[in-house]
């Protein structure tokens, strides 16, 4: 009978450089597949009022920003929506909250115009705006916006020149 074959003395237990590759593509495929799932999860979660509206203080912004003209973004408290019109166009964000709120644009504070109640302990301000406007070159009117929810009013002050929020001492804790 002939000895059984045995191995060169030359070849190494190991991996092969395809079983190597097949293993690191399959791990590729197993995290990007878990990436979008996480994201799609995270993304899922329904929106705060605040978030809501500086999503849609965004888009309003983009729009004046590529069209180059202004645009005027008003609150419809009857069908909670946020209303933008310009040039005669309409476009409408929905302000669904699952918590009662309340959004409410409000002018920049000045020392003689502030008109507020005081409501379960919050300070409400009374004295609203009926549309803001954002204007082709970036920048939009000042004014403040007061969200009510269940939880009390906030108002959140908004920066003309960038209309992004403007910073407190508050906001820096």
């Amino acid at each position: 009978m002939d000895a059984p074959a045995s191995k060169p003395a030359s070849a190494k237990g190991g991996f092969t450089l395809l079983e190597v590759l097949v293993t690191l593509a399959l791990i590729a495929l197993l995290t990007g597949v878990l990436v979008v799932g996480a994201n799609s999860m995270l993304s899922d979660h329904p929106k705060s009022p605040e978030e809501q509206f500086w999503a849609t203080v965004g888009e309003v912004r983009k729009d004046a920003l590529l069209g180059g003209r202004e645009v005027r973004l008003s609150m419809d408290t009857r069908t909670q929506e946020f209303v933008a019109r310009s040039n005669g166009a309409e476009v409408r964000y929905p302000f669904v909250a699952k918590e009662v709120a309340e959004l409410d644009f409000l002018a920049p504070r000045s020392p003689g115009n502030f008109s507020a109640i005081l409501i379960a302990g919050q300070l409400v301000e009374t004295q609203t705006l009926p549309a803001v406007t954002f204007y082709g070159d970036g920048t939009c009117s000042p004014f403040r916006v007061q969200l009510k929810t269940r939880a009390g009013a906030r108002v959140l002050e908004i920066d003309p020149w960038t209309c992004a929020p403007v910073l407190t001492d508050e906001t820096n804790r």
